[in-house]
């Protein structure tokens, strides 16, 4: 358990260091299950969900395949969801087609909402 705590403060560290501030949010579970404004929304199994404000999650931002996606039009402050299995995660990237990447985080559940005005891609690793 002390190792994993340590490794996620590490993951935590490096995107600190970088000037991403992705941390994992502490009420992910009940945040997950009830979105605000009594919006119901969940990120299915194996998949990464990026959720709008308002607690909804739009079909095309649910991504099940590993590699690059590419993000159209998605500004502002949203929250990313790992509901991916075995381990796999994903990294946000400024540059499309998974360029200028953050480091990979693998934790399951809901990241602390960020501004992905700058961000253009998402890759899903294995």
């Amino acid at each position: 358990m002390r190792k994993i705590a340590m490794t996620a403060a590490g993951f935590a560290a490096a995107l600190i260091g970088t000037g991403v501030a992705l941390a994992p949010n502490a009420n992910a579970a009940a945040t997950e299950a009830t979105a605000t404004m009594g919006t119901t929304a969940s990120c299915p199994s194996g998949a990464v969900c990026l959720r709008e404000p308002n607690g909804s999650i739009l079909s095309k931002n649910i991504w099940y395949s590993y590699g690059a996606h590419n993000l159209s039009n998605v500004t502002g402050t949203k929250v990313l969801i790992n509901n991916q299995t075995g381990g796999a995660g994903f990294q946000i990237c400024k540059g499309y087609n998974g360029t200028n990447c953050y480091p990979v985080l693998r934790y399951v559940g809901a990241y602390a909402p960020y501004d992905f005005t700058p961000i253009n891609s998402i890759v899903l690793v294995r």
